[in-house]
């Protein structure tokens, strides 16, 4: 394992081999959530794992906590990821940078030379709420990678346990979506669901991932305690949710956000 630290953007790279999996990290448990789940994405694609410590606005220059922590915050996050790699013994490439500027333009560059850009989601404690921030809503719009948003239950901790939820359309991303949501399920050892809006032929592609299909409309409740059904963890949804889901406040207008506490991951080309 080896660990860089540095000040700047992002660097240019040459190939997507190069490419890391950039976290957006504060210091927060939700960040930690994360930067935790980010983890296995890099080591399965033997990529660098990027941490970003974004110091925004007023906290820059004036002497806060936020920005003595700042360092401090880093060094926490690199040694999780130092301890997670000892715990499962793979090995993992770690880079660390700390920025100032506006966290969501800081990441949105960030991205341009990503694979993917993770960031953590709180709890949402009113159902008022919207389902995502500002931050993630301007990375849902603007970042030029995928963007998982790892969401935190009311304890501070990311689902874990559940099935990975794909609707199968055909808008033209969606052999990307569905072959990532397949990784996933592969990734995580768990079931991916995939709700049918189309003739499918994943299910032989992918013959050692256990996949639930859902007909979309049929009015089948696939929530938890329903006939033995698993919540969802993670859904991954493509370019045209993506320009639309931050938005939403109650979230039953698409199959996937029906489960608003869910981790998403958007595809973005």
């Amino acid at each position: 394992m080896s660990t860089a630290h540095d000040s700047g953007p992002a660097h240019a790279v040459s190939a997507d081999s190069d490419k890391p999996i950039v976290v957006g990290f504060d210091g927060s448990r939700t960040a930690f959530n994360a930067l935790r789940w980010a983890v296995p994405e890099a080591e399965s694609r033997d990529v660098p794992l990027r941490v970003v410590q974004v110091t925004p606005g007023d906290d820059r220059h004036d002497g806060s906590a936020a920005a003595h922590g700042a360092g401090s915050s880093v060094d926490a996050a690199v040694l999780s990821v130092e301890a997670e790699a000892e715990r499962t013994g793979k090995s993992i490439r770690v880079e660390s940078v700390r920025v100032d500027g506006d966290v969501a333009d800081v990441l949105i560059a960030e991205s341009r030379d990503a694979l993917m850009v993770c960031i953590g989601v709180p709890w949402r404690a009113r159902s008022s709420e919207r389902l995502f921030g500002p931050t993630a809503a301007a990375l849902a719009a603007h970042a030029h990678c995928t963007v998982a948003l790892i969401r935190s239950d009311s304890a501070g901790s990311p689902p874990e346990s559940g099935v990975i939820s794909v609707v199968l359309d055909d808008e033209p991303d969606n052999n990307s979506v569905v072959h990532l949501a397949m990784q996933e399920g592969r990734l995580r050892e768990a079931t991916v669901r995939q709700v049918d809006r189309r003739v499918d032929s994943w299910i032989r592609r992918f013959p050692d991932v256990h996949v639930e299909m859902v007909a979309a409309g049929s009015g089948r409740p696939y929530l938890p305690g329903h006939h033995g059904a698993q919540g969802v963890q993670l859904a991954v949804v493509g370019q045209a949710d993506a320009d639309r889901i931050t938005d939403l406040e109650v979230p039953n207008c698409h199959p996937i956000v029906g489960y608003p506490d869910c981790s998403v991951l958007l595809v973005r080309h």
